[in-house]
């Protein structure tokens, strides 16, 4: 651990492993937020209509290299949406195609725009022996959609009923456990060396209590929900472990204030402005700032078998209040830590950014 604390730490420029840039004027308002950080990113499908083909993730791309600020190096990596229509022939065009780097399975109705996924995978199985057979990624949504089911303890009965039957099944398949937030799913992954998880700032820096200090924080409800307390020492745990299993992957999921602010709020965390600043603190809180540099820019891309970037960022300890909003097309967005100082501010290429 850490005894002196630097004041500043440059290190290779991260990549984000699993972001939301969603489509139209609500893309363009978000997408500099990541590009002028991270070199890559993992987009989610989760469109209307979702991205279910290598086309759709073709044209998707370009709207996003589109929006993106001039002189802008980011490269969106691009995903599909696995539905029980889906064909193995896809499959092998989204591997020949590049530009396509992992299949994202929803339980039909887990989170934002997922009416569209799976029911049982039973129906997808020749899709999903196609990407073991190609080497493609399997992203998954780790909850389980039955309303008998706690919502805290949806993710450990993902991972007992669902995930578990998969790996037995599919034991070469490369599986990435997007925004795992139990102590449980640290374990699955660790015991299993091919499989991948993504940690969220969020569940990293908070846990279930801070949803409802001094009141409802719409802002803070996201899926999979926050956990207990001993769960997000747990993740924290793997995050700064060293382990090349657990890497940065934000889900920054954007959403309108009055969506979030409704009687039936959207759930997600919008927290790409300042994603990497988060990162340091929370990797800051356990002196192991030294650690962030494989979390954030090494092991996501190994493991998705890319080049690490070659290009670098610094943070400094320089503190900058977040504003109380950005704008988001004709309306507002709120983003995370909104209103509050956080202590690291990130440079890349001669800007800084974050103030």
């Amino acid at each position: 651990m850490q005894t002196n604390p630097p004041h500043t730490l440059t290190f290779t420029r991260p990549d984000d492993w699993h972001l939301h840039l969603r489509d139209g004027e609500a893309l363009a308002a978000v997408v500099g937020h990541t590009a002028a950080v991270f070199r890559r990113a993992i987009v989610m499908p989760n469109l209307k209509p979702p991205v279910r083909t290598t086309d759709d993730a073709r044209a998707y791309r370009q709207r996003i290299l589109a929006a993106l600020p001039a002189g802008s190096d980011f490269e969106p990596l691009m995903t599909l949406y696995l539905t029980a229509a889906m064909q193995p022939a896809e499959i092998d065009r989204a591997v020949d195609s590049g530009i396509v780097h992992g299949v994202k399975y929803y339980p039909a109705g887990a989170t934002t725009n997922s009416d569209a996924g799976v029911r049982d995978l039973a129906d997808v199985t020749a899709v999903l022996e196609r990407m073991q057979e190609r080497d493609l990624v399997l992203q998954v949504h780790g909850e389980v959609t039955d309303p008998a089911v706690d919502p805290f303890d949806r993710e450990a009965v993902f991972i007992d009923t669902v995930l578990s039957p998969l790996v037995r099944r599919l034991p070469k398949l490369r599986i990435v456990f997007e925004h795992a937030t139990t102590r449980e799913a640290v374990a699955f992954v660790t015991d299993h060396p091919h499989l991948a998880a993504t940690l969220t700032p969020q569940h990293l820096l908070l846990s279930r209590a801070a949803m409802f200090e001094k009141g409802i924080r719409p802002h803070l409800y996201c899926l999979p929900i926050l956990k207990r307390e001993s769960h997000r020492e747990k993740l924290l745990e793997a995050a700064v472990s060293g382990s090349p299993q657990f890497f940065l992957g934000t889900d920054s999921a954007p959403h309108s204030r009055i969506t979030k602010e409704a009687a039936c709020g959207c759930a997600g965390v919008y927290s790409a402005h300042a994603a990497l600043a988060l990162y340091a603190q929370a990797f800051d809180s356990v002196g192991r700032l030294d650690r962030l540099e494989g979390f954030a820019s090494h092991f996501g891309a190994d493991y998705y078998r890319l080049a690490r970037n070659q290009d670098q960022v610094t943070l400094t300890r320089e503190p900058w209040t977040v504003p109380d909003v950005y704008p988001f097309g004709a309306e507002a967005l709120v983003p995370f830590r909104a209103g509050e100082t956080l202590p690291f501010t990130v440079s890349t290429s001669g800007a800084t950014l974050g103030r």
